[in-house]
C-alpha cells in the first residue's frame, strides 16, 4: 500500500513539474512545436533544389516515366513543400498547407516504393498523424475566433483529428523498438511502449507526451547524427532523413502537450468523474 502511495506521489510530483513546464513555455511552445514539425518537409524541400538533377533521375530511372513527369514531380515536391511550410509557419490558410503536405506525404510514399517498407511506412503514418495534429490547432484557433457561438460540429471533427493524430504519432517508436536480447533493450522497449499507450488512449497525456519528446530527442541525436557522415557516403542522407523525420514527430509530440489530449481520452473523462 505504502508503495502504491510513494509511486502516486512521485507521478503527482513529475505532473506538477510538467505544469510548471507548460505554464513557462505556452507563449513559445505552439511555436516550437509547428517549426519541429515541419522541419523534415523543409530540409526534403531544400534537398529538392540542391539535388534537382539526382531526384530527377532517379525517379525516370525507377519509373520509367519519361524526363517531363520526372520534373513535374520534382518540381512538385519542392514547391509544395517549401510553400506548405511557408503557410505553415506564417499561419496562413493552414488547412490547405496540411493538405498539401498530405499529398506530398502520399506522393513520396508511392514514388520511393515506401509502402513495401514497414519501417518507413509507419515513420510516414508518424509524420501524417503530426500533420493532423496541425489541422486540429488550426479548427481550434479558428473557433477561438468566434467565442460564443455553436460550434457542436467543429468541437467533434476536432477532437475526432486529436484522437487519430495521437495514434498515429506513437507509430513512430515501434519503429525505435530494438529486439536483441540485452538489459538497455528490455528497458528502453518497456518504456517506450509503456509511453505509447498512454499517449495512444490519452492517459497523463501531457506527462507522457513530453517523457517521449525528451526520449526521442536522445535517441534522435545519438543514433541520426548525420554530420559525423562524410558528404560522399550515402548513409548521410539516409541518417539524415530519419534525423528530421523524427524531429518532426518531436515536434507532433509537442502540439499533443500544447492542445492537451482531446475529448476522446482518459484525462478528459477524469475530469467528469
Amino acid at each position: 500500500m505504502s508503495q502504491g502511495l510513494k509511486q502516486q506521489e512521485l507521478i503527482s510530483k513529475a505532473e506538477d513539474v510538467a505544469d510548471q513546464v507548460l505554464r513557462h513555455s505556452k507563449h513559445f511552445l505552439p511555436h516550437v512545436a509547428r517549426l519541429c514539425l515541419i522541419s523534415t518537409f523543409l530540409e526534403d524541400g531544400i534537398r529538392m533544389w540542391f539535388q534537382w538533377h539526382e531526384q530527377r533521375d532517379y525517379i525516370d530511372a525507377t519509373w520509367g516515366c519519361g524526363w517531363f513527369l520526372a520534373v513535374v514531380f520534382v518540381l512538385f515536391n519542392l514547391v509544395g513543400q517549401l510553400g506548405g511550410c511557408i503557410m505553415v509557419l506564417s499561419r496562413q490558410k493552414v488547412p490547405i498547407a496540411c493538405g498539401l503536405l498530405f499529398s506530398i506525404i502520399g506522393v513520396q510514399t508511392i514514388a520511393y516504393s515506401i509502402l513495401w517498407d514497414v519501417k518507413f511506412l509507419m515513420r510516414n503514418l508518424a509524420l501524417a498523424g503530426g500533420i493532423i495534429l496541425l489541422l486540429a490547432e488550426s479548427k481550434a484557433e479558428g473557433k477561438s475566433l468566434f467565442a460564443g457561438l455553436p460550434s457542436l460540429g467543429e468541437n467533434t471533427s476536432k477532437t475526432y483529428l486529436q484522437l487519430s493524430g495521437r495514434i498515429l504519432l506513437v507509430l513512430m517508436f515501434l519503429t525505435l523498438l530494438r529486439f536483441e536480447f540485452s538489459v538497455l533493450n528490455v528497458i528502453q522497449n518497456l518504456v517506450g511502449t509503456v509511453l505509447m499507450v498512454l499517449i495512444a488512449i490519452g492517459y497523463k497525456t501531457k506527462l507522457s507526451a513530453l517523457v517521449l519528446v525528451t526520449w526521442l530527442t536522445i535517441l534522435n541525436f545519438y543514433f541520426n547524427a548525420w554530420w559525423n557522415i562524410p558528404d560522399y557516403k550515402p548513409m548521410r542522407d539516409f541518417l539524415k532523413y530519419d534525423f528530421f523525420q523524427t524531429f518532426s514527430v518531436v515536434g507532433g509530440l509537442l502540439l499533443v502537450v500544447a492542445l492537451g489530449p482531446g475529448g476522446v481520452s482518459m484525462d478528459e473523462h477524469k475530469k467528469k468523474w
